[in-house]
């Protein structure tokens, strides 16, 4: 197997050819940029990585689940902050008035880093220092400025101003008191829920990597500010092993104990959710020894966050952050308690609280993308490509191939495919070439592809082919679902 000639351009082939994902209203040239569309085999992996998630982070850890509402009442972003914070800095150029963001086209012309909420002044500092023009016409930038990336929307017939939420946790924060109450919750309890974001992106750019519309999986844990380091399960992760970035060089690996106890992580339940994190990844396929948490500085992190953490891990693209892992303190609660009149303090044992939120906040997108690059195979010998996905998460888990339409062969393995597709998630191909169906299977990540030819029709038995050896074997019909069971079953 030959992978190190992967790039992002193979990747969009395959993803475009094999549906995976696709532009929005791609037959109109002239639809903004920022939308892109799953195809059968993007829903089919998308809804396995949820339930991944699901079982992985929310189950494990008994956290309560809810769907909230993507678009959501002005006071609720006047709270929060975003109205007045949530910006980009921007730069327009005087002579053709082409706009760009500030500190993308700084790394990318000059090789300047500047974080997005860096003052404005520093940005023009660093476009004058390094001569920066417009790429387009050559022509001169004004001054940066900056764009609040929000998306209005006016409901009723006045028009009543309202928002399209920017991240899934809003609803989180706003339904606490109910849901805590309803649901007899005790601290530390974590809210999770799965949703659309929307961000007006001045750039949005390579697929799925940043879009305007897109898929959070949220985890907020509320908890007691006095007992982060009173955590019952601390015992199950302490032997995870974290990439910490110590400087700009450097990727420590060390246990979740090891780096509570050196200070390298603040306390236990920062380093348990973290653990739980990397424990869950490992289970998608995605290399996590090229993976690192990164904490922020002051002018990286979110205006909410006191401590920030990302994780990022390594992809052609360049290091690429799939979760933002924030310490909010108490900001969103008092925040939303000032503007609404609420009350968000519960009982803790006989200790009122205001709670403090630490926030597992994971891009879908960017994790599916992150998924396919990380299992995409070129098997020059076998001149086949491969997507070596976990057996669980493939789109497809097996495909049922008749060698022939003729002679009861076609009948015979659709029989077998209606006793597996309610189980499983089955693909029927009787088109082409045996071994050209095996190359269609391979590139889409199926595990398993059983034929029917001739023999089948003597003694009833198939073959069965497996995707990452291409070994094949002898089983009987009545022996497939097992064989099924038994490859695509969760570790």
């Amino acid at each position: 197997m030959d992978d190190s000639t992967i790039n992002y351009e193979q990747i969009m082939k395959l993803a475009l050819e094999r549906g995976f994902y696709f532009p929005s209203c791609e037959v109109y040239p002239d639809t903004p940029a920022g939308f892109w569309e799953y195809g059968p085999n993007g829903v089919s992996l998308k809804n396995k990585f949820i339930e991944l998630w699901r079982r992985e982070l929310v189950r494990r850890d008994g956290m309560l689940e809810v769907d909230g509402s993507q678009i959501m009442a002005k006071p609720v972003f006047e709270a929060s902050g975003h109205l007045a914070s949530f910006a980009d800095p921007i730069v327009k150029c005087t002579k053709c008035n082409s706009i760009y963001r500030a500190d993308k086209m700084l790394g990318e012309v000059a090789n300047v880093v500047v974080p997005e909420s860096a003052p404005l002044h520093e940005f023009d500092d660093e476009i004058e220092k390094h001569h920066v023009v417009c790429t387009k016409c050559k022509g001169k930038l004004g001054k940066v400025g900056k764009f609040n990336m929000m998306f209005r929307v006016g409901i009723g017939p006045e028009g009543e101003d309202a928002y399209l939420r920017p991240e899934t946790c809003q609803s989180l924060f706003v339904d606490f008191p109910r849901v805590f109450k309803t649901m007899r919750g005790k601290l530390p309890v974590g809210l999770a829920q799965i949703g659309k974001s929307f961000r007006n992106e001045i750039s949005p750019r390579q697929s799925l990597l940043r879009l305007r519309e897109f898929y959070q999986a949220e985890i907020e844990v509320f908890l007691n500010p006095n007992k982060l380091n009173d955590v019952e399960r601390f015992s199950e992760i302490e032997n995870t092993h974290l990439n910490l970035m110590i400087d700009e060089k450097t990727i420590q690996t060390v246990t979740a104990k090891k780096a509570v106890e050196t200070g390298m992580i603040p306390n236990r339940l920062v380093a348990y959710y973290l653990s739980l994190l990397v424990e869950f990844y490992q289970k998608t396929g995605i290399d996590v020894k090229r993976s690192r948490f990164r904490k922020l500085g002051a002018k990286e992190k979110a205006f909410y966050a006191s401590v920030a953490f990302d994780f990022e891990v390594e992809t052609t693209t360049g290091w690429l952050e799939l979760v933002a892992c924030n310490y909010r303190s108490d900001y969103d609660l008092k925040a939303h308690a000032e503007k609404s009149k609420a009350n968000f303090e519960v009982m803790d044992g006989e200790e009122k609280v205001l709670p403090h939120i630490f926030e597992l906040s994971m891009g879908i997108d960017r994790s599916l993308y992150t998924m396919i690059e990380h299992t995409i195979r070129f098997d020059k010998e076998n001149e086949r490509t491969l997507l070596s996905l976990k057996p669980y998460l493939a789109p497809v888990h097996v495909g049922i191939l008749p060698l022939m339409k003729k002679d009861g062969l076609y009948e015979k393995a659709d029989g077998i495919f209606l006793m597996l597709n309610r189980k499983y998630d089955a693909f029927f191909d009787a088109a082409g070439a045996v071994g050209r169906r095996y190359r269609r299977l391979d590139e889409i990540g199926a595990p398993l592809a059983i034929t029917v030819d001739y023999q089948t029709m003597e003694d009833n038995t198939v073959t069965i082919r497996k995707r990452d050896s291409m070994l094949q074997e002898r089983i009987k019909i009545s022996d497939i679902e097992a064989a099924v069971a038994n490859e695509v079953a969760y570790p």
